[in-house]
């Protein structure tokens, strides 16, 4: 049986001999997914701000991490970190594109214009950088997959910041976009929207104590049916997906991890009608 539909060899971990450059990487969804990825044998460069966090993740994680220094709004960062997963180990077969923050805040009059620039130019052209670095690499090695974070909040309107919604909806566009093109190269590119996940940056304490991750947590139970809030590693769980071999036939898509918060109205918030049995009258077509 082809390995790409079976999902490999029995007892193998998921991505033995694959590398790959996750930013973003050294906290939040990204350090879930460091850490997951290198526990299912993938060789990973974690391409981050923080200098401190970054650093010590690759020291605890060993010989299959390394950490690269790297602002997605700098082109040549950019390049820097999918250059030395190259250089190290020889290839690169994903690319999870994933740093971000919250941007702009506030109704549209009072942003400046400055504000929107770097909100774009983080959110957007840090995964346009990624992709364009990596695709060399990938097309090389014959193929792979792209990763790229968007947004619950650029899927449904009214969940997040006004430019952090259009920028992740851009995001998930250009990922589709990206699939088309690349495509009949084996390339995948995919975008996952999370939901409501407890990180650091939705408690607001990149690069600081996660003192706030707890209050997190209790907030966002209540935000999606599964009464809990996202953690990190749902969102790894869903970029392994991605990553591996059991995703070959993937691209294209967005795909939406937010327990169910984007679906619709939830139950209990529904009207009473719509909750209360009534017993339902035989349809007579004679009788319209």
């Amino acid at each position: 049986m082809d390995q790409r539909i079976s999902g490999g060899k029995a007892g193998m971990a998921e991505l033995e001999g694959k590398v790959a450059v996750i930013t973003g990487g050294a906290s939040g969804i990204g350090e879930a997914t460091v850490r997951l990825f290198v526990k299912e044998g993938a060789r990973v460069v974690i391409a981050d701000m923080q200098r401190e966090r970054g650093g010590a993740l690759a020291g605890e994680l060993g010989a299959n991490a390394t950490f690269v220094s790297c602002e997605v709004r700098q082109e040549n960062q950019v390049k820097m970190a999918v250059d030395t997963a190259v250089g190290r180990w020889g290839r690169l077969d994903c690319i999870f594109n994933n740093a971000g923050f919250g941007g702009a805040l506030g109704p549209i009059e009072d942003i400046p214009a400055d504000e929107f620039d770097l909100t774009f130019d983080v959110l957007v052209k840090g995964v346009f950088l990624g992709m364009k670095h990596a695709i060399p690499a990938l097309r090389k090695q014959g193929g792979g997959s792209i990763i790229n974070t968007g947004s619950i909040a650029g899927v449904v309107a009214g969940r997040g910041p006004i430019v952090y919604s259009a920028a992740k909806a851009a995001v998930s566009h250009m990922s589709k976009a990206a699939a088309m093109q690349l495509g009949p190269e084996s390339i995948r590119v995919n975008c996952i929207c999370p939901g409501a996940i407890a990180t650091p940056l939705s408690a607001n304490t990149v690069g600081r104590p996660d003192s706030l991750i707890e209050e997190r947590l209790s907030d966002y139970a209540g935000l999606q049916p599964i009464p809990r809030a996202g953690l990190p590693d749902d969102i790894a769980q869903m970029a392994l997906f991605l990553a591996s071999d059991r995703s070959t036939f993937v691209t294209g898509q967005a795909i939406v991890v937010d327990g169910g918060g984007a679906t619709g109205v939830m139950w209990a918030n529904q009207k009473p009608a719509y909750k209360t049995h009534r017993p339902i009258r035989v349809y007579n077509p004679d009788q319209r």
